[in-house]
């Protein structure tokens, strides 16, 4: 599933790319992903330009100057920004076509991503109104995540992938930066000190920006894409060796995912 980092690169593709470029066409070929694609995209859009691209959690926010395209990659979708018309493949859904000769290109398997389309202030959009915090933002740091932890009994893995505790982190960044905060996942979040929150922070801080960082070769256009080039510490690693140890990993499933940690590095 494409968490934050792949997102944002993405973004920043995008908007290298797309900004400042103006719609020509809207090509449907699916009435719904996880809901409904506005049909009328075929109508408001051709004819604008895209003003800025910008990310609210893992939603990408199109400002097309008479409202925003808001997109979900969901599980399985990404953008191909593509040349020319190629024929579209099973899983091609929709086509944005620009007058520069480019076709932004949604591909989605398993259709869970979503499409839709707001006139009025995005970030006030029912599904982005709930969202907490930007991870990479200074809204989010040790004293904010410590005052969201007390009382709670929950894993602070799962608090922390909670999407209106803090946007965006995933269950493989929500690993890595565990393991780098040296907090075991499972740990109940309201037994953090202060001190280990701002820990934690930092880690989540670090690894978001380091893998920003090491996917900066991804392309969008790419017909096979991969969105995780970089080595992790723990996550996809039960089993084998710490990297800081040598012990063996845990892998146990912690609210439904698979969780991986060091019994030795992580308390």
């Amino acid at each position: 599933m494409p968490e934050l980092p792949e997102v944002e690169v993405t973004r920043r593709r995008l908007e290298r790319e797309l900004v400042g470029k103006r719609f020509t066409q809207v090509v449907l070929r699916a009435s719904k992903l996880r809901f409904p694609i506005p049909v009328e995209l075929t109508t408001i859009l051709p004819g604008r330009i895209v003003r800025s691209i910008e990310r609210r959690g893992k939603y990408l926010l199109f400002d097309c100057e008479c409202g925003w395209l808001l997109v979900h990659l969901g599980m399985t979708g990404f953008l191909q920004l593509l040349r020319g018309k190629p024929l579209p493949g099973k899983h091609d859904h929709l086509d944005f076509v620009f007058g520069d000769g480019h076709l932004l290109r949604f591909h989605d398997p398993r259709k869970f991503g979503i499409v839709t389309w707001f006139t009025g202030e995005p970030r006030q959009h029912p599904l982005l109104a709930g969202i907490g915090p930007e991870p990479l933002s200074g809204a989010f740091d040790g004293e904010y995540l410590f005052d969201s932890v007390r009382g709670r009994k929950v894993a602070i893995k799962q608090l922390i992938m909670n999407s209106a505790v803090v946007a965006g982190v995933g269950n493989i960044y929500a690993n890595e930066s565990l393991f780098r905060a040296r907090i075991r996942p499972g740990r109940p979040a309201g037994t953090l000190a202060l001190n280990e929150c701002s820990e934690l922070a930092a880690a989540i801080r670090y690894v978001l920006e380091k893998s920003i960082g090491e996917g900066s070769t991804y392309r969008v256009a790419e017909e096979a894409v991969a969105y995780y080039p970089q080595s992790f510490m723990v996550y996809g690693r039960g089993g084998e060796p710490c990297r800081l140890c040598q012990n063996p990993l845990d892998e146990i499933r912690l609210g439904g995912r698979s969780t991986v940690f060091c019994r030795r590095c992580q308390e």
